[in-house]
């Protein structure tokens, strides 16, 4: 009997709420009855078949043979690593339905750390990004039920539900000295991949919150629109890739070419020949050379690193913020006969120069700390200039009144502005970094030529 594995290399970090892993591109592998005959460990399995026995004649109550092992299967994956599981007939459907951007749920991703669910990554804009949850949260309760002892599968199965309907769960926080409370309303989770805008005249924005099938082509699309709206050529970029879990190999390959002329993007090497792949870009950069500043931090996993890491050494952007989660693993779906399925972590990925990103993730060119910036009262902001002095000598342009005028009506607006708008330092601080990183290069470019 020919095992073959029919999906896909997956990229994305643990089960997200409502929907499992993304799908990436095809991946086939066979293995022949002879391997799989000498490689069977006979005294193990005799062992296991004892227990299969004791446990059917001996345990409280009557237990079917298919739960037996069922369970049986997902022990030996999930102590493989984090990443490997079983997925009954209703996990598989929900991976492949997560590739479609659309689905039920709190908007997690998660796997488990120390027997408690650890949260990966909340997913942008949904119910458990706006109720506070963040980035390496343990969840320790799930309503009023301890998630000590549960799988990861029955936590999340605890954790989906009907939209509308309302979860209690229990969080230990790095710094905080009693555990958190968070009511949150399970949703269904639409998952704009891109969304981008104009920071100021030749400074673009584009943010990716995951990686879907068609996120490649809706950057392309996104940058596209970005050049109409900025009437001109653009003078840099950032890419936001903080806290995208990500999802589809495919995608992040998309992604990744769409700002290089050529070379390698990222590799895969694992035991099996099958496992072994190699991408490249190919011409055509949709930013035609100005310079990218890539944001990254804890909670840019998986795809989102495989991103930085091309960007970085092929030297094409300035990875900025903190380090990434370091998810540099590769796992594959093997289809089983009853409608399940198996994910199992088959190969390692690679960045251009051979690095590694498995538990070490991405270290930024420049680091920036998470801060929370606050603006001065204008009353603190005000230094004493030449202009205040009394008596002082007018500019002498003719045009020195009107201009004086102008200056002042300026200010005000700029006062009726700013309690409209507070500035970007303040409301995110690493993109007010990253903007004026670009604007410095831009100017130095200009002085250069």
């Amino acid at each position: 009997m020919k095992l073959i594995a029919r999906n896909a290399l997956i990229l994305g970090l643990g089960l997200v709420l409502g929907v499992s892993l993304s799908i990436g591109s095809s991946v086939f592998a066979e293995r022949s009855e002879n391997e799989a005959a000498s490689s069977l460990p006979l005294d193990e399995l005799r062992s296991l078949s004892e227990i299969f026995g004791k446990v059917k004649a001996d345990y409280v109550e009557e237990v079917e043979d298919k739960t037996l092992l069922e369970n049986a299967i997902k022990g030996m994956l999930s102590g493989l690593d984090p990443h490997s599981s079983y997925l009954d007939k209703d996990d598989f459907k929900d991976l492949q339905i997560g590739t479609s951007g659309e689905f039920g749920g709190l908007g997690i991703q998660v796997s488990m750390e120390d027997g408690f669910v650890k949260v990966i990554s909340p997913i942008y804009d949904s119910p458990a990004q706006k109720a506070g949850v963040q980035s390496g949260d343990l969840i320790v309760r799930l309503d009023d039920t301890p998630v000590k002892g549960m799988t990861l599968e029955e936590a999340v199965n605890i954790m989906r539900g009907k939209p509308g309907t309302k979860i209690s769960l229990t969080i230990a926080r790095e710094g905080e000295t009693n555990p958190i409370k968070v009511k949150i309303t399970r949703a269904v989770i639409k998952v704009k991949s891109v969304k981008q805008r104009i920071l100021e005249p030749g400074f673009a924005y584009v943010r990716i919150t995951s990686f879907q099938k068609r996120t490649g082509e809706q950057l392309r699309q996104a940058v596209s629109k970005l050049r109409k709206e900025g009437e001109g050529e653009l003078k840099g970029l950032v890419l936001d890739l903080r806290n995208n879990p990500g999802g589809v190999l495919g995608a992040a390959i998309s992604v990744s070419d769409a700002f290089l002329e050529k070379g390698l993007i990222v590799y895969t090497a694992g035991r099996s020949k099958e496992s072994e792949d190699r991408r490249n870009a190919t011409p055509g950069d949709v930013m035609k050379g100005a310079p990218i500043v890539v944001l990254v931090n804890g909670g840019s996993a998986s795809a989102s690193e495989i991103v930085a890491g091309a960007l970085q050494d092929q030297k094409r952007a300035v990875i900025m913020g903190s380090r990434t989660f370091g998810k540099g693993s590769v796992q594959t779906i093997f289809p089983m006969s009853n409608g399940s399925a198996v994910k199992l972590t088959t190969a390692r990925y690679y960045t251009p120069s051979g690095r590694s990103i498995q538990a070490e993730g991405i270290d930024p060119d420049i680091e920036v700390a998470s801060l929370k910036v606050e603006a001065r009262a204008k009353t603190e902001d005000h230094n004493l200039r030449e202009a205040d002095l009394s008596r002082h000598l007018e500019n002498g342009s003719k045009q020195q009144k009107d201009e004086n005028d102008d200056a002042k009506a300026e200010d005000a607006s700029a006062d009726e502005e700013s309690k409209e708008k507070e500035p970007l330092a303040v409301t995110d601080y690493a993109l007010h970094e990253a903007l004026t990183t670009l604007k410095a290069y831009s100017i130095f470019q200009s002085l250069v030529k």
